[in-house]
C-alpha cells in the first residue's frame, strides 16, 4: 500500500488519494473500506452532512444484481422480470468464471452501498448510502428497460455498458429526460475515438474514468460525448459469488458511471426542482482538472478529460444559478417522440436486426478485456468486439 499525493483542484477543492490496495485480488471488507479512496478524495463524511441522497431512486441498468450482498441488504427495490429469455441472452456475454450479478452488484454498491459492521464501517460505502437502487435487468432492449425505469419511479438512471445503437434507446432516454430522470453512461474502456450508445444519445451525461491522481485514464474512449471524469482506478467493489465478497481493483468507466449517477442523487435530494441540465450544470461548473492537465491550457470540454473531475462537495455547496432547463449539454428538442436519434451524425450507421450492448467494466482481475479479436483463418476485414468489459 503507498499513499497517494494531493492534487489542487481549480474551485479549491482536492481530488485526494488514499491508501490504496497494491493486490487486485479479494481482501477483507476492513480492507476494501480503507481502500475507497474515492470517499476519502470527495470528503464523503462533510458531504454527508448535505446530502445522503435519501428518497432518491437510482436506477441500474445492468447484468443482474446479487440483491443479498452484505453490503446492500435493504437497498434495493422490486425490479421488472423481462422473462427468461432475456436472462439467457444477458447469459451469452459471460466470459467463463462471470456471474451475471456481478456487474450489477458492483455499480450498485458504489451508489447506494452502506456496508456492514459495527456502525457500517466495514465493506463497500456508496456515495449515496441512503438512496435506492432499481435493479433492471439490460440484456437486450435497452429502450424497454429505460421506460421501465422512469415508469417505475426512477430519478437517476444508471448506464454502464455501451454498444451499437439499436431500436428505440435515444428515444426512451429522452422520454426520461421529459420526466425529468438525470441519464448517465459509460463512455467505454477501449481507448478508441468512436461513438458507442447509450452515451451517444443526447442529454445523457458521459462519464470517463480519472485515476487518484486526477488524470484521465489511457484506456477511456474519447470523442464528444465525454462530459464528466469520476473515479475509476483501484476501486474495490463488492462483488463475487457470496454476499460477501469483494474485488478490491475495479477499473473502467462503469465504476467512474456509478459515481457520477451517486453524485446526481445527492444533488436530486438537495436540488429536487432541478432539471436534468441543471443538475449536469452543477457537476460541470464545479469540476476539477489535475495540475498536469491545466497547464495544457484545454478548451473545455475537451474530447480527454470532459469538463474535468466531479467534486460533488462544491457542487453542493456553491451558489450556482440554475441556468436554462438544458444545461451545457446537447439536448433533445420537443417531445421525445419528435427527438433525433443522437448527438450528432454517426459515421456508423446501426446494425439493423442486432442490438451489441455490452457492459463497460472495470472490474475483476486488475486488467483491461482485449477487444476486435480476428477469428478464423481467412478474414478481409477487422471487426470490433461487441463485449467491452474491462473486468480490471
Amino acid at each position: 500500500m503507498r499513499v497517494t499525493r494531493t492534487l489542487r483542484a481549480t474551485v479549491g477543492a482536492a481530488l485526494t488519494g488514499a491508501l490504496l490496495l497494491a493486490s487486485g485480488g479479494t481482501a477483507s471488507a476492513d480492507q476494501v473500506r480503507k481502500g475507497q479512496w474515492p470517499l476519502e478524495a470527495f470528503g464523503a463524511q462533510q458531504l454527508w452532512k448535505e446530502a445522503t441522497g435519501k428518497g432518491v431512486t437510482v436506477a441500474v441498468l445492468d447484468s443482474g444484481f446479487r440483491t443479498t450482498h452484505q453490503d446492500l441488504t435493504g437497498q434495493f427495490l422490486p425490479g421488472p422480470d423481462f422473462g427468461k429469455a432475456t436472462e439467457a441472452e444477458g447469459a451469452k456475454n459471460l466470459a467463463p468464471g462471470e456471474d451475471v450479478r456481478d456487474h450489477g452488484t458492483a455499480m450498485a454498491g458504489i451508489i447506494a452501498g452502506h456496508g456492514h459492521g459495527p456502525g457500517g464501517s466495514e465493506g463497500v460505502k456508496g456515495l449515496a448510502p441512503d438512496a435506492k437502487i432499481l435493479p433492471v435487468p439490460q440484456y437486450k432492449n435497452s429502450g424497454q428497460a429505460t421506460r421501465w425505469a422512469v415508469e417505475h419511479g426512477a430519478d437517476v438512471i444508471n448506464m454502464s455498458y455501451g454498444g451499437d445503437l439499436m431500436g428505440d434507446t435515444c428515444e426512451s432516454i429522452h422520454y426520461a429526460l421529459d420526466k425529468g430522470v438525470v441519464v448517465v453512461a459509460a463512455m467505454g474502456n477501449d481507448g478508441v475515438a468512436d461513438r458507442s450508445y447509450p452515451v451517444g444519445c443526447k442529454g445523457v451525461i458521459g462519464v470517463g474514468a480519472v485515476d487518484q491522481y486526477g488524470e484521465a485514464s489511457d484506456s477511456n474512449d474519447y470523442n464528444a460525448d465525454l462530459d464528466l471524469l469520476a473515479p475509476g482506478v483501484k476501486v474495490p467493489v463488492a462483488m463475487g459469488k457470496s454476499d460477501s465478497a469483494y474485488q478490491t481493483e475495479a477499473n473502467g468507466s462503469s465504476a467512474a458511471t456509478a459515481y457520477v449517477s451517486a453524485a446526481a442523487a445527492l444533488l436530486k435530494q438537495k436540488f429536487p426542482d432541478l432539471t436534468p441540465g441543471q443538475i449536469a450544470n452543477r457537476l460541470v461548473k464545479t469540476a476539477g482538472l489535475a495540475q498536469a492537465e491545466k497547464a495544457k491550457h484545454l478548451k473545455l470540454p475537451d474530447t480527454h478529460y470532459g469538463y474535468g473531475f466531479i467534486q460533488p462537495g462544491p457542487a453542493l455547496r456553491r451558489d450556482i444559478a440554475a441556468g436554462p432547463a438544458q444545461g451545457p449539454l446537447p439536448m433533445p428538442k420537443g417531445k421525445y417522440s419528435e427527438a433525433t436519434a443522437d448527438k450528432g451524425s454517426d459515421p456508423n450507421p446501426p446494425m439493423g436486426g442486432k442490438e451489441k450492448l455490452a457492459l463497460f467494466g472495470g472490474i475483476g482481475l486488475g486488467v483491461l478485456v482485449v477487444v476486435g479479436i480476428v477469428i478464423g483463418v481467412v478474414v478481409s476485414v477487422r471487426r470490433r468486439n461487441s463485449r467491452h468489459q474491462a473486468w480490471g
